[in-house]
């Protein structure tokens, strides 16, 4: 994610909290959306779909925070 702004993005992982954060919480939901899709955690449809939302959310608001934050 955000490869292509990599020295961005480490720099506001070291100094934005906010960025930090979100951006592990991002984490956390691709793991768990990738395990529902794999069947080794099985869920259902609405609760995957709501996992996704809330990821696609999360990716959101950290290009928003990369757009507007100096780095």
């Amino acid at each position: 994610m955000f490869e292509h702004r990599q020295d961005k993005m480490e720099v506001l992982m070291k100094d934005n909290e906010d960025f930090r954060r979100i951006y592990n919480r991002h984490q956390e939901l691709d793991k768990r959306v990738t395990a529902a899709e794999l069947g080794t955690a099985p869920m259902e449809d609405l609760a995957l779909n709501q996992l996704k939302k809330e990821k696609l959310w999360a990716k959101d608001r950290l290009a928003t925070l990369m757009d507007t934050v100096q780095a």
